[in-house]
């Protein structure tokens, strides 16, 4: 166990902000560090009043927002469990979810909660309006009083007002339960990460030590907060410094996300993969693929001309102010991180996932090495299940303070990623070298056995296929040990170039299909290409669901 609590962790940067900016929702209001706390104190004495208690389960619907961090932070510095489900979720999956969470008290937008029907979630005695903590269901008439009088009961307890002194919340012990955080929507699937308050901490002490923030600086969270990712490094982490969070209350597409950045200029971003690869291929690419810009590429004076001017106007897509671009959730498209390290951008992978909180290794930009997730982070122990983990890629094992303690109610599905030894199994396939740079290879589950026994990683057959403007995303199958390719195009591509028909679609793919062979091995040739009419199913952190195409 750290030393270091995420409550304390909270308290300090509080203690620090105090009367600077701390959280805002995208074209809103701003909310100081005083005033957010002022809003902590009011909900530890509305969970007083409804009697929850340490260890109680709070569930949490909404998109981004002030108020979803106010309730998260609320929540864990009282003492009880947090448990944020995503708002992409269908209706009857957040119903078994709360249930299955054994919530007591439910916090949801109102547009997500109409659907929803309470007496499937009983153990829930009081709903409370996410957008102004207004009540919308309570089984006690003393807590429906309580509504009615709580600005004068805040009034009684802090007579003199809130003060810096005021801030006195409980001793959480660092294994004591945070979050129970759902992985999945899909209610035959999901599972309950349970994640103490040391994994958590551990993160947020790791951030600290090693990522690119100061007191002050500003951030965009646009990552679902729902999610480990953007919860601990768009959020906490911030948070906990004393940094200005501008939250992007609404669905964060590309022309958002930029326009955001132009105007907030944030100092450290965090990223998918997919907002980086639509930008190298649709703005790069192109200009690099004409005629004059290939033969001048060729100069060597010249293209380090070049390569300046592109990165100064990556740079300014992002704001123009930030110290680093984390890239995280999914594997990055080899030949954009090529280009991008060619041009000296200030950008790193990491790598980690939601069953540590997430992190399990990252590199600063300067640090890092092509291709690899960084090194792993001190408070875990990582090893290659493999008898030459320099070369031959075995499963990624981790140990340590970043771990989950389980999957909620489920001892089975714990016992099958977590050994006696407590070591956790993450499915993921890699090697690591001498130093300790890890290089994912794909998950285990999506390898494919090749016709000859040779093991082929579908990820890598699609970072070639990806790279193809008519190509917006593919995936890699293995039908009777041949590579199968269902792609959805880019239809805009395609209806630039008049191609329209179904067959005349299906021509200029089998085309991609044997230009990608050209840069495959023999065993990883593809055999056909078959074409999506739809996109693919997509988690909410825009993976695609790969066990729906199998």
């Amino acid at each position: 166990m750290l030393k270091e609590t995420l409550v304390n962790y909270i308290r300090e940067g509080i203690e620090k902000g105090w009367e600077i900016k701390a959280l805002s929702n995208y074209m809103g209001k701003d909310f100081t560090y005083r005033e957010i706390a002022i809003m902590m104190a009011r909900i530890h004495l509305f969970y007083r009043e409804n009697h929850v208690k340490e260890g109680d389960k709070v569930a949490l619907i909404g998109k981004n927002s002030v108020h979803w961090a106010i309730v998260y932070l609320a929540t864990i510095t009282y003492g009880a469990v947090i448990v944020p489900l995503l708002p992409d979720f269908r209706p009857e999956d957040i119903q078994k979810l709360v249930d299955h969470a054994d919530s007591k008290i439910l916090f949801s937008e109102e547009n997500l909660f109409e659907p929803l029907d309470p007496t499937s979630f009983p153990r829930v005695k009081t709903i409370v309006k996410l957008e102004d903590f207004s009540l919308l269901q309570a089984a006690d008439d003393k807590v429906t009083a309580f509504f009615g009088q709580w600005d004068d009961i805040f009034q009684q307890a802090y007579p003199e007002g809130y003060r810096k002194e005021d801030l006195d919340y409980p001793e959480i012990t660092n294994d004591k339960l945070a979050v129970i955080s759902y992985t999945s929507g899909t209610t035959g699937n999901s599972k309950g990460v349970m994640l103490s308050h040391n994994s958590l901490a551990a993160n947020v002490r790791y951030a600290h030590h090693h990522m690119p923030l100061d007191p002050g600086d500003r951030i965009v969270s646009f990552l679902p907060l729902a999610h480990t990712y953007g919860c601990a490094f768009e959020f906490l982490f911030p948070f906990t410094l004393g940094c200005h969070i501008t939250f992007l209350t609404k669905t964060p597409s590309p022309q958002i996300i930029t326009k955001a950045f132009a105007e907030i200029k944030p100092r450290l971003i965090l990223s998918v993969p997919l907002v980086i690869e639509k930008i190298y291929k649709k703005q790069i690419v192109p200009s690099l693929e004409k005629t004059t810009m290939r033969i001048l590429l060729k100069i060597p004076l010249i293209n380090k001309f070049l390569y300046n001017v592109v990165n100064k106007k990556i740079y300014q897509v992002f704001g123009g102010n930030f110290r680093e671009l984390v890239i995280g959730g999914a594997a990055f498209n080899p030949e954009a991180e090529i280009f991008f390290d060619k041009i000296k951008f200030p950008f790193t992978v990491g790598y980690g996932m939601t069953e540590c909180g997430p992190l399990i290794s990252y590199a600063s930009w300067d640090t890092r090495k092509l291709f690899s997730c960084g090194r792993p982070v001190d408070t875990l122990e990582v090893k290659i299940d493999s008898d030459d983990p320099e070369n031959v890629a075995g499963e990624i094992l981790v140990k340590g303070d970043n771990v989950m303690e389980g999957y909620y109610k489920n001892e089975k599905a714990t016992s099958e990623v977590l050994d006696p030894d407590g070591w956790l199994h993450t499915g993921d396939l890699g090697t690591m070298d001498k130093e300790q740079n890890i290089f994912i290879r794909g998950r285990s589950k999506n390898m494919i056995l090749g016709p000859s026994g040779q093991n082929i990683y579908p990820e890598e057959v699609e970072a070639v296929l990806n790279n193809y403007p008519l190509v917006s995303e593919a995936l890699v199958v293995g039908r009777d040990h041949k590579i199968v390719a269902l792609i959805y195009p880019d239809f805009d591509q395609l209806k630039k170039l008049r191609i329209t028909t179904d067959e005349e679609v299906l021509r200029v793919l089998d085309d991609v299909r044997k230009e990608a062979n050209k840069k495959l091995a023999a065993y990883m040739q593809i055999y056909k290409v078959e074409v999506m009419k739809e996109d693919f199913q997509r988690t909410p952190k825009r993976n695609v669901k790969r066990v729906l195409y199998k």
